[in-house]
């Protein structure tokens, strides 16, 4: 019996080995569990990551007063208390207006693993992609004058800004999106999965290895890579068309490619698809089988990829809500037009 037992788990020790070698083999990759090693995928060496950039990029992210309304903030469509994005179909901005194309907000939780941002991966960077939502009419509806005239008003933030970046700092619209682009890069959640991938053989139960496995197998890995775990643009509608296509007239880049979202915090990120038409993970995860891989899945494939998901829920950075610097009698006043 012994002899047995200890056979037994040989082979349960020799299959999880084999099956994080076959991820990694794959092209999945965990976040790194050493903070140095972290540092070197999330900072960016043009703009260093500092604890002073990312409390007040913070402070700029929550603040609303940076919208044209004064109501809208980034964390409006990227809610950090949740999934990191509005739990809504189409993303709603200025005036109640909804995305023109009905495209959904993506997550910002780990957005910094993307080398391409927005749904047709129109900019590279997050310091690049923080400035278009403050500007965009049906979004916060801001113009960079705007912006400018609002952090410029209060001294507190001046001072913030001498702080994290010397005293003859400018305080423009781009060194404003850039702060926030730095706050932006810390909102990494490391799960389960990762700690398996680093090695920690008990951090998933039976029913997920087996999901990552039939992950694997089922060829989800093709798109969804990387340590983002949706690694980068590829084309849509492979092998059919998705069901909903019709809502919007959003058909991916010049070359109609879309940019594969993240299935990190999957499970708290509902809506699904670019134009958010999906709200149950097991109709999404079939329906991806059905257009991009060209295969019915079963319900037992469906159930076992879900179960997979489960171990992508992150362990979100601890955050205290900032306390904004007082309004002056400069502050451009909230416009609702």
């Amino acid at each position: 019996m012994k002899i047995f037992l200890s056979l037994s788990l040989a082979a349960a020790s020799l299959l999880a080995a084999n099956l994080v070698d076959t991820a990694k083999e794959a092209g999945l990759k965990p976040i790194p569990n050493s903070k140095t090693e972290l540092m070197k995928l999330i900072d960016n060496p043009k703009n260093h990551i500092t604890d002073e950039k990312v409390e007040l990029g913070k402070k700029l992210y929550f603040d609303p007063r940076l919208s044209k309304s004064g109501i809208i903030s980034c964390n409006t469509c990227h809610n950090l208390n949740e999934g990191g994005d509005d739990g809504v179909s189409a993303a709603i901005g200025h005036n109640w207006t909804a995305n023109p194309h009905n495209l959904n907000s993506p997550t910002v939780y780990n957005a910094v693993f993307f080398d391409a941002q927005f749904w047709d991966g129109r900019d590279p960077s997050l310091e690049k992609q923080a400035q278009g939502p403050i500007q965009a009419g049906p979004e916060m509806s801001a113009t960079k004058e705007h912006v400018e005239k609002t952090v410029n008003s209060m001294p507190a933030y001046i001072a913030e800004f001498q702080k994290a970046y010397g005293k003859d700092v400018k305080v423009d619209f781009v060194k404003i999106t850039d702060t926030i682009a730095t706050f932006e890069r810390t909102l990494v959640t490391p799960s389960a999965y990762d700690d398996y991938l680093n090695g920690d053989k008990n951090a998933l139960n039976k029913t997920q290895k087996e999901g990552l496995k039939t992950f694997i197998d089922k060829g989800c890995v093709t798109c969804h890579n990387g340590v983002s775990l949706g690694h980068g643009m590829n084309a849509f509608n492979v092998h059919a068309t998705y069901k909903y296509q019709n809502v919007g007239d959003f058909k991916g880049d010049a070359n109609g490619m879309v940019k594969v979202p993240t299935l990190r915090n999957i499970t708290q990120t509902a809506p699904y698809f670019h134009n958010g038409q999906i709200w149950d993970l097991k109709e999404a995860i079939a329906e991806m089988g059905r257009i991009q891989l060209g295969t019915k899945l079963s319900e037992k494939e469906v159930a076992s990829i879900e179960a997979f998901f489960q171990a992508l829920e992150g362990r979100k950075p601890t955050l205290t809500m900032p306390m904004l610097p007082a309004s002056t009698l400069t502050t451009p006043k909230p416009d609702m037009n």
